[in-house]
């Protein structure tokens, strides 16, 4: 039986299931594994572990704690609570008529991402009037439809992901932001901030920055490093503002204190910071990596509630996931109807009831003719009734979203 259980009742003997914390905030090799010695009990409370999942059929038991479905239960029931704190409808054009300028748009986003690494590798300074036009075309497109451009957040390839995750975290941070009903001009310089958090990274070796496995100890410091050279950088900047850095430098800070590299607690960390961490990780933990596999997007928006707890501001972590919906758009849902499909938009006002392309019979495990079926409509009896994960049906996520 898998429990959850305080990281100070961990002891030697017992097996941890899942360290309940995204893997890019330990060093360990792994998310499961035996506590074998004092040190790495040390090692788990050194770097602010507080709660944690233990398997009892593989090590020690702690017989009053808390099941990982009775976990799941309290969470789920915060999920429900979420979704009835609903937003007021925003008019927007539809998915189909911005799809492709956000796909082009991505595309320039990427490019620039990646030119502006190698021009600071090569002792070159950021160009702003690169930078600021394009951040002004993506708050458009998130303004016009959040809906086109989101989805393609979720699709990355390997040895393209410090580009594209930068681009992934700005187009989130923008649609975060116009949840917050915060001011345009403070929303492009969040969107530049985001876009450049992690320029830091060009001073990290490629041999630590593409390593195909899990960082050691001395190179995951490393890798730390890029936080405070991604300030360092843009300090150097002209034109950036103090919001613009406050994401950078602060995204890998942490409420409970335990973040770096200046372990700030609360509201020591700016809302920008505080926002940048939560999109950071959550794009971060929806991502394939050689030595990850990305969860998916509702699954991880679960993750962020329960970590909310020590990690994370509450009250921004739902206002996040009501910016995104239960069940963002590009993933894949599984109807009572059983036919899977995939979310193509949301509705402010009912986020459990998207709008939803279905093209797979799950039971016959076969594809059928595409339908969009809007589950929000009235006359609608279908509704979904899980989300589901692209890769355990085989399924190419990007060909069904709109082109």
């Amino acid at each position: 039986m898998i429990k959850k259980i305080p990281a100070a009742k961990l002891a030697i003997g017992m097996y941890i299931s899942d360290l309940n914390c995204s893997w890019i905030d330990h060093p360990f090799i792994a998310n499961q594994f035996e506590v074998k010695d004092q040190a790495i009990l040390d090692q788990i409370l050194a770097i602010g572990m507080h709660d944690v999942y233990i398997d009892t059929g593989k090590g020690l038991d702690v017989i009053e704690a808390q099941t990982r479905d009775e976990a799941a239960h309290e969470i789920d029931k915060q999920i429900r609570g979420i979704a009835k704190a609903a937003q007021a409808p925003i008019i927007a054009v539809s998915v189909a008529a911005e799809a492709q300028r956000a796909r082009k748009l991505q595309g320039e986003a990427n490019r620039l991402v990646k030119d502006i690494i190698s021009d600071i590798r090569l002792g070159q300074q950021i160009e702003m009037e690169k930078v600021e036009p394009l951040v002004e075309n993506m708050v458009d497109s998130i303004f016009r439809q959040q809906d086109a451009l989101l989805p393609l957040a979720q699709l990355k390839n390997h040895d393209q992901y410090t580009f594209q995750h930068s681009v992934s975290v700005c187009a989130l941070m923008v649609a975060f932001s116009r949840g917050l009903n915060l001011s345009r001009e403070v929303i492009k310089e969040i969107a530049i901030g985001a876009l450049l958090h992690d320029v830091g990274k060009a001073k990290v070796p490629d041999n630590i920055l593409n390593k195909p496995a899990k960082l050691t100890d001395a190179e995951f410091d490393k890798m730390k490093s890029h936080v405070v050279q991604s300030k360092i950088i843009l300090q150097h900047t002209p034109g950036i503002s103090q919001i613009a850095l406050d994401v950078a430098a602060q995204h890998h800070e942490r409420f409970d204190g335990t973040g770096y590299p200046n372990k700030l607690k609360a509201d020591e960390i700016s809302l920008y910071g505080q926002m940048g961490a939560i999109v950071d990780v959550y794009d971060a933990i929806t991502s394939n990596r050689v030595y990850h596999k990305g969860m998916p997007p509702t699954e991880a928006l679960k993750k962020l509630l329960e970590w909310s707890k020590f990690h994370f501001s509450q009250e921004l972590v739902q206002n996040f996931i009501r910016t995104l919906g239960i069940y963002p758009s590009g993933s894949l849902v599984r109807l009572e109807s059983g036919r899977l499909g995939v979310v193509l938009q949301q509705h402010a006002d009912k986020i459990m009831q998207p709008l939803v392309k279905v093209f797979y019979n799950a039971g016959r495990q076969h594809y059928i003719t595409p339908e969009e079926i809007d589950l929000a409509k009235p006359h609608c009896q279908d509704r979904i009734v899980s989300h589901e994960s692209f890769e355990k049906w085989g399924i190419e996520q990007a060909k069904w979203l709109p082109a």
